[in-house]
């Protein structure tokens, strides 16, 4: 493999750009924190909701995995710690638009979910996550373009690298 640059690792990104990772990465987490808070505040009141397991349950798990989720972004710097939080903010926003626009029912051991009403802290769900799936992606992306930036500039002519064998 062949690339155009000299014997010289990758240039580190710009202050700048590091500045708004940064500030992508408070703001998804600042999301799935809002989430979590709004989940195991409304917990409590959904408990009489249930099939085999309750909606206050499964609140209090939605609240957890998002509290991990912000954890994870804020302290591992990682594409897959990035991938999570975006997974759990793009299924937990599609299962909160589909039960307030879809009345599905009881589906095996969850119970039935519709509510068409929206309230302030709904609202609130939903701007945090829309937040939060916006800077997940945009670390994702810039992720994978690192990545292609590190696979051509380090390995720089066919047999020669930074690293020689």
């Amino acid at each position: 493999m062949t690339a155009t640059s000299s014997n010289q690792p990758p240039a580190a990104h710009s202050p700048a750009y590091r500045a708004v990772q940064v500030g992508a990465r408070v703001l998804s987490a600042g999301g799935l924190a809002v989430n979590a808070y709004v989940h195991a505040t409304l917990s409590g009141g959904y408990d009489r909701v249930s099939a085999d397991i309750s909606q206050g349950d499964l609140f209090r798990i939605e609240a957890g995995l998002s509290a991990l989720g912000a954890l994870l972004v804020l302290v591992r710097w990682r594409a897959v710690s990035d991938a999570f939080a975006w997974l759990l903010s793009a299924a937990a926003l599609v299962l909160l638009l589909v039960y307030a626009f879809v009345h599905v029912g009881e589906l095996g051991p969850f119970p039935d979910m519709y509510e068409p009403e929206w309230f302030d802290d709904k609202r609130l769900a939903v701007v945090a996550l829309s937040c939060t799936l916006v800077m997940s992606t945009f670390l994702l992306v810039s992720h994978s373009r690192r990545s292609r930036r590190l696979g051509t500039d380090v390995w720089l002519e066919t047999g020669r690298g930074k690293w020689r064998r």
